[in-house]
């Protein structure tokens, strides 16, 4: 393996706000204007407005950028040019010689933010009561679009051409063979890494499965050849499909039509763009009330800042766009023979189906958990952690 960063287009980065747009951010929240909202509702209308006020107000008067910023860049964290774009990534290289790569992904609305909890136990198990066999070296890239990658330069940037831009960041890193992790867009991408440099990826873990839920009701023959508990799944997928497509769709439809659009509103107003992100922290997770039940709020506000301070609602917003209206919109994903394992959560929006999951993807480990949700690596850490070094064991113990 060659040495991590020999590249000499990879470059140094440290995350540093100017103080100045830390005091612009403060003085739109002071000058925030309010909706009305209609007595009696909750979250059904939208994020109801006595819980957006306090979570702004908690980020005016309480939030400290500072003290987040500082620990983000406790990561060594770089830049490169692929392709014609910035990207973004952290490259947290594990005290175990040995450890194996792993490129972890995020997806919408999520950030690098997401993994603050996982990067210490998967770098260091022997220093959080593990196997030192079970370390990782970890590159964590944003995605091209997000946050601190910066918008796209041009047309074209789907999940597809994005996976081809990681494989060649790895290469970059001097990564021969290495795994893929995902959750979200993550998990389309990781596994179209996976798919596309079969000869490196050594394993893709998931925590959500593209293309692999129900779409459609279910016929009684098709529900006849099944069993029993995969049955039972498939309905659930279906109800759980249409409860998304009448209450939950409509972000994804405006992001895959008119995200330009969007784009001005959440670019100009951080009340909005905080409202457009927590909704999902909410709708997402295993919260019943609150976001906060699940994820920590500055955790989730250190998130939504990365939108912000970067303007990057609209170009992350385009990944939508893209798929819907590039060469892979609607297709069926393409099979990929590289050993994947899924984690299900159950607080997740899509329930995955085994037997639709084994059609396109080589199904070698299958978890499912009793708590948590979309956002797998800040809800339920441990259990994301454990999965990963499991599946990485396993498919360690087959290759001796």
């Amino acid at each position: 393996m060659t040495t991590p960063h020999s590249d000499a287009g990879i470059r140094p980065f440290r995350l540093s706000v100017p103080e100045s747009e830390l005091e612009d951010l403060r003085h739109r929240l002071d000058r925030t204007r309010w909706p009305d909202q209609l007595p009696g509702v909750g979250w059904e209308y939208g994020v109801p407005l006595g819980y957006l006020r306090d979570l702004a107000h908690h980020w005016r008067h309480a939030y400290d950028w500072r003290a987040a910023e500082a620990r983000l860049n406790e990561w060594p964290q770089f830049t490169t040019t692929i392709d014609g774009a910035n990207v973004h990534f952290a490259h947290v290289r594990s005290p175990e010689p040995d450890a194996t790569p792993l490129i972890v992904t995020h997806g919408w609305p999520g950030s690098v933010v997401e993994f603050e909890k996982v990067v210490g136990p998967l770098t260091d198990p022997r220093g959080h009561g593990g196997d030192p066999g079970d370390a990782f070296h970890l590159v964590l890239p944003s995605i091209p679009g997000f946050g601190l990658s910066g918008p796209t330069p041009e047309p074209g940037w789907d999940h597809v051409r994005v996976a081809g831009a990681f494989g060649e960041l790895m290469e970059r890193l001097g990564y021969a063979r290495y795994g893929a992790q995902g959750g979200d867009w993550g998990s389309a991408i990781s596994r179209e890494l996976g798919r596309l440099r079969p000869g490196n990826v050594i394993g893709v873990h998931l925590n959500m499965i593209p293309g692999a839920g129900a779409s459609s009701e279910p016929t009684e023959d098709e529900l006849a050849a099944l069993a029993p508990a995969e049955r039972a799944r498939t309905l659930a997928s279906w109800e759980r499909m249409r409860a998304w497509t009448r209450d939950e769709q409509g972000y994804a439809d405006i992001q895959s039509t008119r995200p330009q659009t969007l784009a001005y509103g959440l670019t100009d107003s951080p009340v909005g763009q905080l409202a457009w992100i927590v909704e999902k922290f909410r709708q997402w997770t295993d919260s019943v009330d609150v976001p906060e039940e699940a994820v920590d709020r500055d955790h989730l506000l250190t998130n939504v800042m990365l939108y912000w301070l970067t303007g990057t609602a609209g170009s992350s917003a385009r990944l939508y766009y893209e798929r819907a209206h590039g060469p892979y919109g609607g297709r069926p994903p393409e099979p990929s023979p590289v050993p994947t394992a899924f984690a299900a959560f159950p607080a997740e929006n899509f329930i995955v189906l085994r037997h639709l999951a084994e059609r396109a993807n080589n199904i070698v480990r299958w978890t499912e958990f009793e708590r948590g949700g979309h956002f797998a690596a800040m809800e339920a850490p441990e259990a994301l952690v454990g999965d990963v070094r499991a599946f990485f064991a396993d498919l360690r113990r087959s290759a001796a």
